[in-house]
């Protein structure tokens, strides 16, 4: 379960546990409270992550299947 999930969805406790079973609902009240005391880093953690795979997929050459699936030459 990550901060991200907690924010755009604006989802309770209650539906988090829900939407992740194999936590209790003791873990997640635990994750909430901890990124209430740390959601400045923890926000700029998640940017830095979503930063380096978007420079990972830009960088990353198209697999030769997929290039053949869409007609591109290589």
């Amino acid at each position: 379960m990550g901060a991200h999930e907690k924010l755009p969805y604006g989802w309770r406790p209650e539906e988090l546990h829900f939407q992740h079973p194999y936590l209790t609902l003791g873990q997640v009240y635990s994750a909430l409270a901890y990124y209430a005391d740390h959601a400045q880093e923890s926000d700029a953690d998640l940017e830095r992550r979503l930063r380096f795979v978007d420079r990972m997929r830009q960088t990353a050459a198209r697999p030769p299947l997929l290039q053949r699936l869409r007609g591109e030459s290589s």
